[in-house]
Order: C-alpha cells, then structure tokens, then sequence
C-alpha cells in the first residue's frame, strides 16, 4: 500500500488567479495598516508640538526636529530640576 503524503497548514492546491486575489487583498490590508499607523504617528507628533515653546509660535517643526527638541526640553528641565 502507498502511503499518503499530508500536507502542512492551509497549503492545498489553488489557482493562480485565486493567489493574484490573495496576494492583493494582502497588499491592500498591510497598505491599510500602515496608513494608520501614521495617521496615529503624525497625530501624536502634532500633539507633541502643541507643547513644546517653539518660537515663532507658528513655525512647524519636522519630525525629527520635534523628537530631538522634545529629548533637549525634557533635558534641559531635568538640569533645572537638578539644580534648584
């Protein structure tokens, strides 16, 4: 008698048009995902901002600027905590 190969997982035989639909629904969900997370990325960096004394009061800072004037802040207000 044959033995019967099993096969692992969801692996079964599929058309190359149903892996086309697969892959892209894939895409499009990691796409979805990825819009989010930066939506909340761009929103947390926004409220950032709103609390840094930025001057003029009008200027936009880039991300990397917000993050690394944050880290100087926060920096700068321990020192003053230290020394008072």
């Amino acid at each position: 008698p044959r033995e019967r190969r099993r096969r692992r997982g969801r692996a079964r035989a599929r058309t190359e048009a149903l892996l086309h639909t697969l892959k892209r629904s894939r895409r499009v969900k990691a796409n979805d995902r990825e819009r989010n997370r930066m939506h909340h990325l761009n929103a947390a960096l926004d409220e950032l901002r709103s609390v840094l004394p930025t001057f003029p009061d009008d200027t936009k800072l880039t991300k990397i600027e917000t993050l690394r004037f944050a880290y100087n802040y926060i920096w700068a207000l321990s020192e003053t905590l230290r020394l008072a």
